[in-house]
């Protein structure tokens, strides 16, 4: 037996190799396939199952390209319909793989096609169990991601998650490995914990949605302070359920090196212009009206919750940095990606093209600014939780996933001295680009964040409640 956990961070998902006797599965892949098939042929083994615990909402998955490139079957739990070809599997049905054995457990709750995949070994003891988001290291699946447009409320899914994990997943042995779908920083739960597997007796010990409760109780307690999903959640997992162009498509459309004045052109068009180097670089000097999301943090995530998937993208990226852009984008679901600017950011300005930056402020000299800019503006993106829980006296919270919105900005000018934060400086940098691409420029960028101002009670005054802009 040979299970193998390929965890990619950025995205906190987890997809599952295993493997029996030279015959191997696949379980959440991710749409960059490649790794699956490098290990399949390292360990001269042939994939033959490709298992989806249910259609993913926070990335597109790579069922359909690991399919077509190895012949194996896709199979998904009951009640899924789809606009391509797979095993539709029942509720316990079996599945061999060499010698151990894989069982399909329905639980849905998370999503009505929710399933677990239960791994038996040679003997047919229970040794592991791959939750997807049905359940989490600490947490279990949000139950309100699947009721849009069908006639199911969050309260119905939380109540058949809870029939779900009776049935099925409390009553397993304690030393029964939980491999989920997912780790910390994922938004398909509320509170992941940070290790990616664990197993069930430490699961029913600590977990809170695994106590001992009613139902009622148990729906409240998943549902209470759910924040909304990301604006990309439908988008994937509308394309997981129907289909898309293969990885290598995209690939060979977007790999087009954009000469500087053919870039000039094609930027006065309707288009996004992203700037994915570190958003440090950034501040110094980039293309005007580019959008930093830097590839140093979760990229993915506040590229599918900022950008339109609409418009064309054209990128500015590290040298070397093209294709693992191309392919983190293609993660979850652009495809309009029409090519790059050719030299990068380097051959603009050594080509003296007008650039543009965002001024960088230690956290003192905002400190010593304060008591006598009385057109100073803190503008904090943290998450609304985030701030609440502490913030600068006065700072003014606009979440960075709120920027987007046409009325976020309507009270910012370039009168105000703003001065903008997140919680170290990754989130910061982006804002400050989607508010100079409306026009407005005086702003400044803190560097460091809440992770500096926290330390200095001493120069600036605190508070825990919000604070509306008028």
């Amino acid at each position: 037996m040979f299970i193998k956990q390929l965890y990619t961070g950025c995205i906190s998902e987890a997809a599952y190799y295993i493997e029996s006797e030279g015959i191997a599965a696949v379980i959440d892949p991710l749409r960059d396939i490649e790794e699956y098939l490098i290990l399949a042929r390292e360990r001269n083994a042939t994939i033959k199952y490709i298992f989806e615990t249910h259609f993913h909402a926070d990335f597109v998955s790579g069922h359909l390209d690991l399919a077509a490139a190895t012949d194996a079957t896709i199979v998904y739990g009951p009640e899924t319909v789809t606009k391509f070809p797979v095993h539709v599997a029942n509720n316990l049905e079996i599945f061999s793989l060499g010698k151990l054995t894989i069982q399909v457990l329905h639980t849905p709750g998370h999503t009505m096609e929710s399933s677990c995949f239960l791994l038996k070994d040679e003997t047919g003891k229970d040794t592991a169990i791959f939750t997807g988001d049905t359940l989490f290291v600490g947490d279990v699946g949000r139950p309100d991601l699947a009721q849009k447009g069908a006639d199911i409320t969050m309260e119905d899914l939380a109540g058949l998650l809870y029939e779900s994990l009776h049935k099925y997943i409390l009553p397993l042995a304690d030393d029964v490995t939980v491999y989920p779908a997912h780790g910390a920083g994922s938004s398909c739960g509320k509170q992941l914990g940070p290790e990616t597997f664990s197993n069930m007796g430490e699961q029913k010990a600590s977990n809170y949605a695994l106590q001992p409760q009613s139902k009622e109780d148990f729906i409240k307690a998943v549902t209470e302070g759910l924040v909304a999903p990301p604006q990309y959640f439908p988008i994937n997992a509308k394309i997981n359920k129907e289909g898309y162009d293969s990885l290598d498509q995209i690939l060979e459309k977007a790999l087009q090196a954009i000469s500087i004045s053919d870039f000039k052109e094609r930027i006065k068009e309707p288009i996004t212009l992203l700037d994915t180097r570190h958003s440090a670089i950034f501040t110094l000097g980039f293309v005007p009206g580019a959008i930093s999301i830097g590839l140093n943090g979760r990229f993915a995530e506040w590229a599918g919750s900022l950008l339109s998937f609409d418009k064309p993208i054209l990128l500015v990226t590290e040298l070397g940095k093209e294709k693992e852009t191309i392919i983190r984008l293609a993660r979850v679901g652009f495809s309009k990606i029409e090519g790059y600017l050719a030299g990068g950011f380097e051959a603009w300005a050594a080509a003296g093209e007008k650039i543009d930056m965002v001024i960088d402020v230690e956290v003192d000299e905002v400190a010593m600014d304060m008591p006598f800019d009385t057109n100073m503006v803190i503008i904090d993106v943290r998450k609304e939780t985030e701030y609440a829980n502490e913030h600068i006296k006065e700072a003014i919270n606009i979440p960075l996933s709120d920027l987007t919105d046409p009325g976020s900005m309507t009270n910012l000018d370039d009168h105000h001295n703003i001065y903008i934060h997140c919680a170290g400086g990754y989130r910061s940098v982006i804002a400050a680009s989607l508010i100079k691409r409306e026009g407005i420029h005086n702003l400044r960028n803190i560097v460091g964040g809440w992770g500096i101002i926290k330390t200095m009670p001493d120069k600036f005054e605190f508070e825990k409640d919000t604070v509306a802009l008028s």
